[in-house]
């Protein structure tokens, strides 16, 4: 009895397999590979990245109506924004170079780097929101809790 659920499974499985063969497209010529896509697709694009940080900076500025006053707080929280010159991603082939725990130590100096950087940038935020309105920082709290929920740079779908 076990030697024919053996072939029952065996065959559920071959069956599975080719109606899961079947139903996957055949390649079309010239058409790239879903893998290959996805990277192009998520290639990060600097120049975008920044039109798009500008763009939101500047429907910020306009929102909170910023005050001559203001200019020198709000130009200090724009420069502190923007990121590091020298925070830039590991090379991978060197990373796999190198040992576990020498990994390990360059990951945690990234990490450390990188909470250095958020720190500055909470500081930032902080002293700067200190010299908005009561009705500026409604609309500070506003925007920036839009942003942390996807806002737009985010796709929907």
């Amino acid at each position: 009895m076990k030697h024919v659920y053996k072939h029952l499974f065996a065959a559920n499985l071959l069956a599975v397999g080719l109606a899961a063969t079947a139903q996957t497209p055949p390649a079309t010529p010239g058409a790239a590979p879903a893998r290959m896509e996805r990277e192009h697709h998520g290639r990060f694009d600097p120049a975008k990245m920044q039109e798009r940080i500008a763009r939101r900076q500047a429907d910020l500025k306009q929102k909170l109506q910023i005050t001559p006053a203001q200019e020198g707080a709000w130009t200090a929280y724009t420069a502190s924004m923007k990121p590091p010159a020298n925070m830039q991603r590991p090379n991978r082939a060197e990373f796999e170079k190198l040992t576990t725990p020498e990994r390990i130590d360059r990951m945690r100096a990234m990490r450390a780097a990188r909470a250095a950087e958020m720190d500055k940038r909470a500081d930032a935020t902080k002293t700067f929101y200190a010299a908005l309105s009561p009705d500026q920082k409604k609309v500070f709290d506003t925007q920036a809790a839009r942003g942390h929920r996807g806002g737009e740079q985010h796709h929907k779908g």
